[in-house]
């Protein structure tokens, strides 16, 4: 069974699960939005980009958010998923970053946006 994330109860006030393709993506905002070091016993967990959210917004900043939200993903999901394209794009006072991966077990392409910034 796949915890569905935020953790909550369904209908049948059961644990609520979830399928693959949204539980990946669950994972994905956890490890995006988790700071190395906040999590007991893993502190090598997450990627900290909450880090480069006062950065100058500049060509090396998008790259530097690519590189470390990559290597992260590679980290801690490289055996479920194929990171195809990151992008990290600066929207009036946010970062919007958008993920497209491939689920590997059974080869779907999926997607993902997160915004970061601007109270979200």
């Amino acid at each position: 069974m796949q915890l569905d994330f935020p953790y909550h109860f369904d209908g049948s006030q059961r644990t609520s699960g979830t399928s693959e393709a949204d539980h990946i993506r669950d994972l994905i905002e956890q490890i995006l939005f988790t700071n190395p070091g906040e999590r007991v016993n893993r502190p090598d967990f997450g990627a900290g980009i909450y880090r480069l959210l006062f950065a100058p917004v500049s060509p090396e900043q998008a790259a530097t958010t690519e590189f470390v939200i990559r290597a992260a993903l590679q980290q801690h999901l490289g055996r479920r998923i194929e990171v195809t394209e990151i992008r990290a794009e600066a929207v009036d006072a946010a970062i919007l970053i958008t993920i497209t991966y491939r689920l590997l077990r059974s080869g779907a392409e999926a997607s993902a946006s997160f915004r970061l910034g601007d109270g979200s």
